[in-house]
């Protein structure tokens, strides 16, 4: 078993109890929640006549049902106006801190947890989504949760949870041009298959993570769910502390040296002992595109798709024999010039200022390719308003795409932004599983951010690295 990683220091220092299951009674230090996964959590304490235990310790916000086009009440979709409503009764009644758009800070979850200085490093941190593993960028554990789960932690701030297993996963040397901490993700995902991090926390390390920036090592982070990892986290160090600093929930003035101190304490020792050790080379990875119907069904721009036939595995095999009928596409071919209808640029995984920028630098005296709808959708509405700072919608429109509000959006089919019959959407979001993006037929490519604004100017799939450099703005 693992020993004095980062995730044995936090595991052991938020240990309650071991239950007679043999699972840890975890104290959760961090609990966020939205307007999906919280009604019925809600509805089961009134009905038990409990409250939330540390109301302190528990922020929300909307995101999942919130249109983009406009953020006018009531919403258009009236199930996601109930939904809207509920969570504004709930968080009212219970106390608790709501981030809505009167808040100037409303936005994806696991966007405004960061960038409020909400999620630190050496927490334990829980919500209702899948995608909770972002925050372990900051060196945390953090893990999504169920809807019965959120009851357990609103009602006893607790879990009981099973102890896991480490897996060290270092990337050395230096990423070529073009490649992206999405690319990293991707390909990692590809090698160890989407079931490979079952049982497991992935720590990313290597010189890759030294020196990627925060919001990158929350990509990868946040894709840690796709290859079957429980959690995900980078060890915190300067530039997770350079990050924090200043942000409205992060400590402060003397606290603030004490915090660090503390945090620094937590990464991994140099003689810690993992479950298993993976090694790549960073010079081995190019920009990605999934070709098939998992995060996993992946290929790099230049390599040809795979043959089923080749793969042993049955489960395996029929898994890709049914992504290429779904995706209308051949072993042997290439994803290069495969035409795109919708380009979407947004989602948990990269819809943060730094996505918007290297978009905006392809895109930047380009014009997107005629019938292609192409749109960009900030994580949050501080993204948002650096972004229009910036200049960047100006890039953005001007080029041809819509601007949009903050919001989950197009990364999956709870709110207006859908695929309709067999579009194919070139996204930077994380699953391509079929009828994420709305339509049963809709076929999902996912790529970087860059990679996303290239297929837009270019109406198909193509080689960031091919297009010449970014023109000056007309």
């Amino acid at each position: 078993m693992a020993r004095r990683t980062l995730y044995n220091k936090i595991w052991d220092a938020h240990s309650v109890a071991t239950l007679p299951t043999g699972q840890t009674q975890l104290f959760i230090g961090l609990h966020l929640v939205h307007e999906v996964t919280s009604p019925q959590a809600f509805d089961m304490l009134r009905e038990r006549k409990l409250k939330v235990a540390y109301p302190e310790r528990t922020f929300a916000t909307v995101d999942h049902i919130v249109p983009t086009a406009t953020h006018q009440r009531p919403f258009a979709d009236n199930q996601a106006e109930l939904m809207m409503q509920a969570i504004e009764k709930n968080t009212n009644e219970f106390g608790l801190k709501f981030f809505n758009f009167a808040s100037g800070r409303q936005g994806v979850v696991h966007i405004i947890g960061p960038e409020l200085g909400l999620t630190q490093p050496g927490m334990t941190i829980a919500c209702g989504d899948s995608h909770t593993s972002t925050h372990g960028a900051f060196g945390t554990l953090a893990f999504g949760i169920g809807t019965s789960q959120v009851r357990d932690v609103l009602a006893s701030q607790c879990l009981a949870m099973d102890p896991m297993k480490v897996r060290r996963i270092e990337i050395n040397g230096e990423l070529g041009p073009g490649v992206t901490p999405k690319d990293v993700i991707l390909y990692i995902i590809n090698r160890l298959g989407v079931k490979g991090g079952l049982g497991y926390v992935y720590e990313y390390a290597g010189d890759v993570f030294d020196t990627m920036s925060m919001e990158g090592r929350m990509t990868v982070c946040n894709m840690s769910i796709e290859g079957g990892a429980r959690a995900g986290y980078v060890n915190p160090d300067d530039t997770t502390f350079d990050y924090l600093k200043g942000r409205e929930y992060a400590p402060s003035g003397d606290e603030w040296d004490r915090s660090v101190a503390y945090w620094r304490s937590l990464a991994s020792d140099r003689d810690a002992e993992y479950d298993d050790l993976v090694k790549f080379d960073a010079s081995e990875i190019e920009p990605m595109v999934t070709w098939g119907v998992t995060p996993g069904q992946s290929v790099g721009i230049g390599q040809a798709l795979p043959d089923p036939e080749r793969i042993g595995d049955e489960g395996e095999r029929n898994s890709m024999q049914l992504a290429f009928r779904h995706m209308r596409l051949k072993p042997g071919q290439r994803m290069e010039e495969t035409k795109i209808d919708v380009a979407f640029i947004g989602s948990c995984t990269n819809g943060r200022i730094s996505d918007l920028r290297a978009a905006a630098e392809v895109v930047q005296g380009r014009k997107v390719a005629e019938g292609v709808k192409a749109f960009v959708v900030p994580g949050s509405m501080q993204v948002r308003v650096q972004a229009i700072a910036e200049g960047l919608d100006k890039i953005f429109t001007a080029a041809g795409f819509e601007w949009r509000e903050a919001g989950c959006s197009m990364c999956l089919a709870m709110n207006p932004d859908k695929l309709s019959g067999d579009q194919i959407s070139a996204s930077s979001s994380n699953r391509n599983f079929i009828g994420r993006q709305g339509s049963p037929t809709g076929r999902t490519l996912l790529m970087s951010p860059a990679m996303v604004a290239a297929a837009a100017i270019a109406g198909r799939v193509t080689d960031v690295r091919r297009l010449a450099a970014p023109q000056a703005s007309a």
